[in-house]
This record gives C-alpha cells, sequence and structure tokens, in this order.
C-alpha cells in the first residue's frame, strides 16, 4: 500500500514538474490555451482543427497563437495578413516540413512533400521542371486533360439525362490526368488494380485529419503495436508503392523510345545522368515517393473542387446560365476546350475562382518548420517551432473580400467585368511550400468544368427538395455524397 502511495506522490511530482517546465517554455511565444504534460494544449480544440476552433482560438488569444502538441509549440496563423506574413515574407526561414512519428512512417523524409534540406531542394525543383516540360509540346498535359474531359461527358451523355452520382467518374478523369503525365498511358474504370489504388488513396486522405492520426502521434507505443488504422494505411502505402513500382519496371522493360514522354521517363534519365553526381538523391526510392506525392497532392484536391463545382452549378442555376451563355457567345459548340480560351471567357474563370475560393477545400497547411530562428509579427520564434497556416481563413477574411461568406464571382471581376486577381487568393497556399501541381489543377479544372458546361445544364434530381452544401471534414473539405441530372445542351452532339 505504501509503495503504492509513494508511485502516486512521484507521478504527480513529475507532471507538476513537466507541467511548470511548459508554462517556462511557453514564455515569449504568442499567447495561447495553458498546455499540460502529455497532451500539450490540442486538448482546447478537441484534435479537431476544424472552421470553429481555429475561428474561436483565433477571436481569444489573437491571429497569431501558440499550441502545444505535447512539449512541441506549434504557431497559428489566421488571417491572410498572418499567413502572408508567415508563410510568403519569411518564406525561406519557414522552408521546413514537420517530421513526425506518422510522417516518417508514411514517406521516410522522401520524395517532395514530407521531405526537407537537400532532397527537397532536388526534388521539388526536379519536379517543377519536369510538369512545366510535360505542359509544352505535341504530347502536352492539354492533351491529356482535354482526352479526360471527352471521356466524362461521354459518361454523362450515357446517362441520358438520369440521375447520378458524379464522384467516381469525376475522381476517375482527374487520376487519369496524372497518371498520363507520370506514366504516360490511362485506365479504364474496370481496372480492378486502378479502383484498387483510388482506394488507398481515399483511405489515406481520410486518416490524414481523423481522430486516430492525432492520437496515434502521441501515444506512438499504441500506434505501433496495436491494430487499426495506422496498420491499414501503411497497407495502403505499400499497396501504392508496389503499383507504382511495377510501372517503373515497365518503363525500364520498354527501354527509351527517343525523348521522354512522361514524369517516370524524365525520372530514370535524371537517374542516368546524375549516377556520379556527389550528394545527388534521385534514385528509385525518391522516384517512388515524387510519383506518391504528385498523386496525393494533384488528384484529391481537385477532383474535390470539381465536385464542389458541379454542387454550386446546382445550387447557383443563374450563375450555371450565364457561365453557358458566355461560352456560346464566345465559342462555338464543338469548339475543344482549351486553357487559352480563358483570356476571353473572363466570367466563366471568375466562376471558378469564386469555386476554389468559395470550397476552402483545405482548411490548414500541412505545418511547416522554423529551420532557423526567426520573427513573424513581431513575435520571436525559435528553430524547430512548427507553423500550422490557416488558408481558410484568408479566402473569407473581411478586411479582403466584399461578401466573403457569399457565393461572388464579383469578387474576381473589375467594374467593367473584367478578371482581376485578389492577393488574398491564397487556395495554392504560399511561399517555398507553395503547391507544384498548381498551374497543372488550374488547367485540369478550366478544361473540364467548362467542357461540361458547354455540353449539359446540370440539375437537381426530381423530388429533390434541399441540396446539403456542408461539408464533410477531413484532410480535404468535400461535399456530401449527392446526385445531379445533365440535361443535353445540344442535341445534335450530346
Amino acid at each position: 500500500m505504501m509503495i503504492s502511495v509513494i508511485l502516486i506522490y512521484v507521478v504527480l511530482f513529475l507532471l507538476s514538474v513537466q507541467f511548470l517546465n511548459l508554462q517556462w517554455k511557453s514564455r515569449g511565444f504568442p499567447p495561447g490555451p495553458i498546455p499540460f504534460p502529455i497532451i500539450g494544449s490540442i486538448w482546447w480544440i478537441k484534435f479537431r482543427a476544424d472552421h470553429g476552433s481555429l475561428k474561436k482560438l483565433a477571436e481569444t488569444y489573437g491571429n497569431i497563437c501558440t499550441l502545444w502538441m505535447g512539449h512541441r509549440p506549434v504557431m497559428v496563423l489566421y488571417g491572410f495578413q498572418a499567413v502572408k506574413n508567415g508563410l510568403a515574407n519569411n518564406s525561406e526561414d519557414v522552408s521546413g516540413r514537420l517530421q513526425t512519428y506518422v510522417f516518417n512512417k508514411m514517406a521516410q523524409g522522401k520524395g517532395i512533400l514530407m521531405s526537407n534540406g537537400l532532397i527537397w531542394k532536388q526534388q521539388r525543383n526536379f519536379g517543377f521542371g519536369t510538369l512545366r516540360k510535360l505542359g509544352m509540346g505535341n504530347k502536352g498535359m492539354e492533351r491529356g486533360i482535354q482526352t479526360e474531359a471527352h471521356y466524362l461527358v461521354e459518361f454523362f451523355k450515357e446517362k441520358n439525362g438520369e440521375a447520378v452520382d458524379p464522384s467516381f467518374p469525376i475522381v476517375h478523369a482527374v487520376s487519369n490526368v496524372i497518371c498520363a503525365v507520370v506514366f504516360g498511358h490511362r485506365f479504364s474504370l474496370e481496372d480492378k488494380n486502378f479502383r484498387q489504388l483510388m482506394e488507398a488513396y481515399n483511405w489515406i486522405v481520410a486518416f490524414g485529419n481523423s481522430h486516430f492520426y492525432y492520437i496515434c502521434e502521441v501515444f506512438q507505443w499504441a500506434a505501433e503495436h496495436l491494430p487499426g488504422s495506422l496498420q491499414k494505411t501503411l497497407l495502403s502505402r505499400d499497396f501504392v508503392r508496389s503499383f507504382v513500382r511495377q510501372e517503373i519496371k515497365s518503363h525500364r522493360e520498354k527501354g527509351r523510345t527517343g525523348e521522354p514522354e512522361d514524369f517516370i521517363d524524365f525520372y530514370l534519365d535524371q537517374i542516368e545522368k546524375t549516377k556520379n553526381v556527389p550528394n545527388s538523391t534521385f534514385d528509385e526510392d525518391n522516384m517512388v515517393q515524387a510519383v506518391f506525392d504528385l498523386f496525393l497532392g494533384g488528384s484529391e484536391t481537385t477532383a474535390t473542387t470539381l465536385r464542389w463545382a458541379l454542387l454550386y452549378m446546382l445550387v447557383y442555376p443563374d450563375i450555371q446560365e450565364k457561365v453557358q451563355k458566355e461560352l456560346d457567345t464566345v465559342l462555338s459548340p464543338s469548339h475543344v476546350i482549351c486553357y487559352e480560351d480563358r483570356k476571353k471567357l473572363p466570367y466563366t474563370y471568375a466562376v471558378i475562382h469564386e469555386i476554389l475560393r468559395f470550397s476552402s477545400i483545405i482548411l490548414i497547411t500541412i505545418p511547416r518548420e522554423a529551420v532557423k530562428d526567426t520573427t513573424i509579427l513581431g513575435y520571436h520564434i525559435p528553430k524547430g517551432t512548427l507553423i500550422m497556416a490557416n488558408i481558410d481563413s484568408t479566402l473569407f477574411d473581411p478586411a479582403y473580400w466584399e461578401t466573403p461568406h457569399q457565393f461572388n464571382p464579383g469578387h474576381f471581376l473589375d467594374k467593367d467585368g473584367n478578371f482581376v486577381t485578389r492577393e488574398a487568393f491564397l487556395a495554392f497556399s504560399a511561399g517555398h511550400r507553395i503547391c507544384p501541381g498548381e498551374t497543372m489543377a488550374k488547367m485540369e479544372f478550366f478544361i473540364i468544368f467548362c467542357s461540361l458546361l458547354q455540353k449539359f445544364k446540370f440539375t437537381v434530381p426530381e423530388g429533390v427538395k434541399k441540396i446539403n452544401t456542408d461539408f464533410i471534414f477531413g484532410s480535404t473539405m468535400k461535399p456530401h455524397p449527392y446526385k445531379l441530372c445533365a440535361i443535353p445542351r445540344w442535341v445534335t452532339q450530346c
């Protein structure tokens, strides 16, 4: 009995020491909830960094405040000025990527998204450069996007105006754009391996911002030894890697056929060119992870935004009608949409940007890490501090948007109806870690969206009284499942 009492006192003493140590460490950091041993102050947002909790956090402690993940400080940036100052004005200072237990399990510090230092610089620069190269020439990515837009049009055409859930065909089309860029070919809807690939990515994304993710980060021993979500996520990761390695093997067996035609071709050439270069990070493991990252960053986000786009066309039929009127005025019904058309379609291009703003599918950025001591909004931020930017708050900042909580394409139009950019439009983040696929995503979104609205009028199925515009919380903010009817606009073509 005495031993039990002594142990209790020892534990209480150690917890008290940790508590006091945390209070001491928090001096000089921006204000925030009181941190406690083991759990830090993540408890304040109930392990769920959603719209309401982050807004309440900013209202309580200011647009720059501190949460503690265990004993590690996390600086939270809220609103355009704080996010811009934190990510863009001090871009290189906060270009590190958070290396956590789960992130290390998923990527081992390789590839583009989760890497740091020399690996990140080399892989990122190569990725940016290769995507630019693949966007030019006869076999450029625009042709691949137009192909997928055509197949998507054919899918809706075959439904003859019947109610259909657009989710999977959209995911299939967008994922095939990445497939064309990375592998040099597309997959059919019936391909079982491709369906399994999509299911694996869906599971990984769902895990990414679940309660289980935070629990795994805090209680690593339990995550390591107990069956559950993390183990299923790692199995999904292994399937994706195996899928990519098989594609790499096929490319090697096929041999070179002249100029590189896809990302793997370019990467294999880069491995050959740098095999005798000291400190080169170009190898098969980094190639597999880079492809993994391209899929993760390039398919889920664009597909989710397109699902929101069609949902908003149901909610705002007057805006859909205006887009179609502009398309009909500027382009012929048989015209194949290309990205250059955006310059002649200011209202449509404004609608697309408003969809990106209003859907706000990325609530927060993947946390960054200060690679050296720096200053953000007057606060001294030590090396190693994590930075979590609330991108959503920049897109709804009332100081920079006239009607932030209304769907209003006028946000991107001047008084003469010309398209204008907005400095607070940070849908693709900012700074050194800005999304490398921004141009490709915009091109995909424009060509597919315009191709669909050129051919079909989208309506609510008969009997549906109310359209649900709430989001499903996760790594990306998805709409709830819905159905629509695609009514052909040009009988001779559709």
